[in-house]
């Protein structure tokens, strides 16, 4: 009997281990339930707001990477710190904007559901509806994401890909979150919109190996209109960029193009055509349609997206997105 009982309780926790598991996955429409019109909410605000700051998809898209590569998907990015020891201090979320958007979504959903709807579903949400609604991809963004409550300036630093990236560098960081090769390539197609300010490759400029050089890998003619029309010091601090000459308002295929003419603003532009397997895939995306980039791009936004989530009893639901004990 005592053995019959010991499998009985083996069994059920067995169970109890298959089920927890599952009942805690995102899944679309998770908020059904508990606040029908989250997702609808949040549209709405995207669509009444982004015609004004279009350069608003750009930055949010940006911003739901970097949150994803810092302790999974969980909001952490958006946590400010009077002390400076955030993420939101780091070198690379110095430039972010969108903290503020982000956060009247939450207001305006904490009126109707509150305690309910995470900052990391917010996040996820709104920077894909602010890319379809300038004409990007869409991508299912399944839901059910809980907020996470530690936010660590070194850990920024270490995880997100800097702009100065090599191969290497770019292959071990996106591997750590479970990105491949193809991952890679797709998910920098983002820079087909957006800016940059000129501190993030003025080194390419004016001194890329310490001693005033230029980096031979950027087209030389490239590289003269820079100095002379937009960054005209290494100390440049201010002045915005495209990412994407004449096209970073229109998500295509333009990026690639750019780069392949080695026009890519970026080092970790130049350096996916250093590999011969991103080399190649980069060929394969512009050989083929931008209805065909597109789905593979979304693809890959649902997979980042994924990244180290808390769900379940895990994590919480942060009631204001700025303040990590809120």
């Amino acid at each position: 009997m005592n053995c019959l009982r010991t499998i009985a309780l083996s069994l059920s926790l067995l169970l109890v281990g298959l089920v927890g598991p599952i009942q805690a996955q995102l899944q679309m429409n998770f908020y059904a339930n508990t606040c029908p019109n989250a997702e609808k909410i949040v549209q709405d605000f995207v669509s009444n707001h982004i015609s004004n700051a279009p350069s608003l998809a750009a930055t949010l898209l940006r911003m739901h990477f970097h949150d994803c590569f810092v302790r999974g998907c969980d909001g952490s990015v958006l946590i400010n710190s009077t002390s400076g020891n955030a993420e939101r201090d780091a070198t690379p979320n110095l430039t972010i904007r969108g903290f503020g958007f982000i956060e009247a979504i939450k207001t305006l959903l904490e009126a109707q559901c509150p305690g309910v709807v995470s900052c990391a579903d917010i996040i996820a949400l709104a920077s894909r509806d602010a890319v379809v609604f300038t004409g990007g991809p869409s991508w299912s963004v399944p839901t059910g994401r809980r907020d996470g409550r530690i936010s660590n300036v070194s850990e920024a630093l270490a995880n997100i890909p800097p702009p100065t990236s090599n191969f290497t560098n770019l292959q071990t960081l996106f591997a750590n979150q479970g990105l491949d090769l193809r991952d890679l390539v797709l998910l920098s197609g983002a820079h087909t919109i957006g800016v940059s300010h000129c501190f993030s490759f003025a080194n390419r400029l004016y001194n890329f190996t310490g001693r005033g050089d230029q980096d031979p890998a950027l087209d030389s003619q490239y590289a003269a209109n820079l100095k002379s029309r937009k960054c005209p010091s290494l100390n440049d601090n201010t002045t915005i960029v495209e990412m994407n000459p004449g096209s970073r308002k229109t998500f295509d295929l333009n990026y690639y193009q750019m780069v392949l003419k080695r026009r890519g603003l970026f080092q970790s532009d130049s350096a996916l055509t250093t590999n011969p397997t991103t080399l190649s895939n980069i060929n394969q995306i512009l050989k083929g349609s931008v209805e065909s980039f597109f789905s593979e791009f979304a693809k890959s936004m649902e997979k980042m997206g994924r990244i180290n989530v808390k769900t379940g009893s895990a994590g919480v639901i942060r009631r204001q997105c700025s303040v990590a004990n809120s």
